[in-house]
Formats: structure tokens, sequence, C-alpha cells
């Protein structure tokens, strides 16, 4: 699993009022992580937000703001009572581990000492980490919500700190608005983070401030980050049929999984081969196949495809002359197969 981006609809440690249109804002935009504070709003709007947020099919966490210990069990009360997926934050894991039993709730508590609102987090990184240690020991504790960036402690080695610590999820909090924060918190082990008034307030590096172009740039970042940008852009088959000429040779296009995608233009006849383990596929762009086979002969238009299943001796021919074919199979496929011919290609070009 890659890095997690929760969005927060927060702002110093509030739930916005506007929090339902920016929800929509982020559904769109295909955020699927998003949470808010048990505070800002009534317990009946922040029950309409949870649901908003399972209907736009994201996973929806509670941050627990709570600085004593009665306010804390109202917290996680409310959680259960709004029915949040996870639930983020308070230090009091005795008071609020019955509280949630029996629940479907995550737990991830703050590790070290928590002070005011917004919150602070103090403590030397040894303290930080030993609680964390401590607090991730626990049985109903599924993870960690680490204010890291709201540490007076050297901030990279906190996260790292804590992450090579506990075998649990650290998600981290507080002031993240930059990409070399984010990178930070990728290259220390965390799980997640969280952004929320950085992106509410158009404090992120992005092309506009509006909260679409705020949330655009750091789902942008979070995707650079995790190796999920494609680096693929689409083709034109009939353009790549012209970069070659030569025929009986195919060209490797592109790749899915382990199923080449080859280009091939065939003149005249093949030999009878058959393909041991590999299954084929003849797509024809243009031109017309004859597809023989030992019970029958089918011919196959453009437009048209046929699958030729490892083992079954076959000999494409092509029809009307030159004959452009895309082929499905796997890399380690030998154009003639069985067959010990002269056009037996074993380095594939580039199409």
């Amino acid at each position: 699993m890659g890095l997690r981006f929760i969005f927060m609809l927060t702002r110093n440690d509030r739930t916005v009022e506007d929090a339902s249109k920016q929800l929509q804002t982020a559904l769109r935009l295909g955020v699927r992580h998003i949470g808010f504070k048990d505070i800002g709003l009534p317990t009946d709007q922040l029950m309409a937000l949870n649901d908003a947020i399972k209907a736009g099919g994201a996973t929806s966490y509670l941050e627990v703001v709570s600085l004593d210990r009665d306010s804390e069990i109202v917290s996680a009360r409310a959680a259960t009572e709004i029915g949040v997926d996870v639930l983020l934050g308070g230090t009091r894991v005795d008071d609020v581990l019955p509280v949630i039993a029996g629940t479907d709730i995550q737990y991830c508590p703050f590790p070290g000492r928590i002070m005011g609102h917004p919150s602070v987090l103090e403590g030397s990184i040894a303290e930080i980490v030993d609680s964390a240690r401590t607090l991730a020991a626990r049985d109903g504790v599924h993870g960690l919500d680490l204010l890291a960036y709201r540490s007076r402690e050297d901030v990279p080695a906190l996260i790292k700190g804590v992450c090579a610590a506990v075998s649990k999820p650290v998600y981290v909090a507080g002031s993240i608005d930059t990409p070399e924060r984010i990178g930070v918190v990728k290259d220390a082990g965390a799980a997640g983070f969280t952004i929320g008034t950085a992106a509410l307030d158009g404090k992120y590096p992005a092309p506009e401030k509006d909260v679409a172009s705020q949330l655009a740039a750091i789902l942008l970042d979070v995707a650079t980050l995790n190796r999920h940008i494609s680096p693929y852009h689409k083709k034109n088959l009939a353009r790549s049929f012209e970069h070659f000429s030569d025929t009986w040779s195919p060209k490797v296009a592109g790749q899915v999984n382990d199923i080449q995608i080859k280009l091939a233009k065939f003149e005249g006849e093949c030999a009878w081969h058959f393909h041991p383990q590999e299954d084929e596929l003849f797509l024809v762009h243009k031109g017309r196949l004859l597809m023989k086979f030992r019970d029958r002969d089918e011919i196959v238009e453009a437009g048209e495809f046929i699958v030729v299943p490892h083992g079954v001796e076959h000999c494409p021919v092509a029809l009307d002359d030159t004959c452009e074919v895309m082929l499905l199979e796997p890399g380690r496929t030998v154009n003639t197969g069985s067959a010990k011919d002269a056009r037996r290609i074993t380095e594939l070009g580039r199409a």
C-alpha cells in the first residue's frame, strides 16, 4: 500500500462550517480518505457528513481534540454514534478502548504529551518513541496518530524513530503544507498523513488557491511519491505500423503484465507451427488473415481477432498482399514456434 493522504475538513482543530461542500469537491477528485474533528459542528451534522463520506466510497476518520478525560470519553462515544471507520487522536487509551469495544472502529491514539488548542506535541524524541511503543503494544490499538509537525524536536528523526519502534501504521499530522514535508513522511516509513488547513486556506504549493487545485496538487505529489504515475501515453495503430516495413518480424509496442503487445506485418504464408505453452491472440488491423488449422480454415477480417491456444498447430496466411496484425502473447513467445524457419526472430525490435 502506498502513502495514504487523509484530507481533514478542519481548520484550527475544528470541523469547518462548509465541510459538506468541501467534501463533494474532494470526492469528485477521487480523495478516498476524509476526516473531521469532533467539534465545530453539531453531532447530527457530523453524522450526515460521515454518511456522505461513506456513500462517496471513502473511509471516514474522526480526530479527537479533547484535553480532559471526560471530554475524551464523550468524543469516543460520539465516534461510535457517528459510525466512523477510524478514530484518530486522544491519549486516554484505557478510557477509550472500553467505549469502542465491539465496534469496527480502528483506533489510532496520539503518542507523547498533547497540550493546548491547536494541539502541540511535547516531550523528547526518546519520550515520544517510548510512548508510541507502549501504545502500539495494546490490543485494540490499530495504529498511531503522530503530531510530528507540532513538535519542537527534529521532525524527520522523530517520525523515523516512531516508525522504527512500532509495527503498526503511523499517520503523521500537524502543519504538513509542502511536498517536501510529505516526502519526509514517506521516507520515514509512515503509512499516511493528514492535511486540512493548508488545503482549505490555499497554502499548499499549487497553480491556484482554490480547494480543488490544492487537493489536485497534493494528490499528484502523493501519486508521484508512490510511483503511481503512468509513463505511457496513447498510441495510434496506423502510425505505429508506418514505422516499419519488414514482414514476419514482430515489433514490441507495449506490455501488460507478462503479456506483450506486438505489431507485425504478414506477407504470404508462414510455416505450420505450434507454441508448447503460449496462447496467442491475432487482431487484424488492416487486410485479411487466413488462419489455417488442421480441421478448418478461418478468414479473419480487419477489426476481428482470433485466439490460437497453445499446442494447436496453425499456419497464418496474409490475403490481399500485406496484412497488419496486432498480437497479444507472452513475451517469451517465438514467432515461428516449433517450426525451424528462416523467419524465426529471437530479438524483437520496438514499434
